[in-house]
């Protein structure tokens, strides 16, 4: 007890260390899924591919085989969502930031499995995974 008392900065220290570490999954954000992992998601868990860019944006370029949907769009509750809730939803625009406002909105829809492609498409293209052009 008496080292406590002495090394009280330490003690303090340790315990915000602690709770830095841990405040990801305490405030339930969440975090986005490397190229690869969402690639393994995809062939494994089924998971769908959820491109949130606007129509123009998704012509130009997208990841091949994702769906689009606007970003505007989801929270209408648009067709384009899956009806199976439980399937794992990988969510990507052009970088990323558009997807982690999705993903909330997703989850208060009910899909509790919906992740953010870190990077966005930039990064699904460094991994040089597929891509494709929608005609115009």
């Amino acid at each position: 007890m008496d080292f406590l008392t002495q090394n009280w900065f330490l003690v303090v220290m340790a315990v915000g260390s602690g709770l830095m570490l841990l405040w990801p999954s305490l405030s339930g954000k969440t975090a986005g899924v490397s190229s690869a992992e969402a690639v393994r998601l995809i062939n494994r868990e089924k998971a769908v591919l959820l491109d949130v860019s606007e129509p123009a944006e998704f012509a130009a370029g997208h990841a091949a085989g994702s769906r689009n949907l606007p970003f505007g769009q989801i929270e209408a509750g648009a067709k384009a969502l899956p009806t199976n809730k439980t399937l794992p939803l990988v969510v990507v625009c052009p970088t990323g930031a558009r997807a982690g406002r999705a993903v909330s909105a997703l989850q208060k829809l009910g899909y509790e499995k919906a992740v953010v492609l870190s990077g966005g498409l930039a990064a699904w293209r460094e991994a040089n995974l597929p891509t494709e052009k929608s005609a115009a």
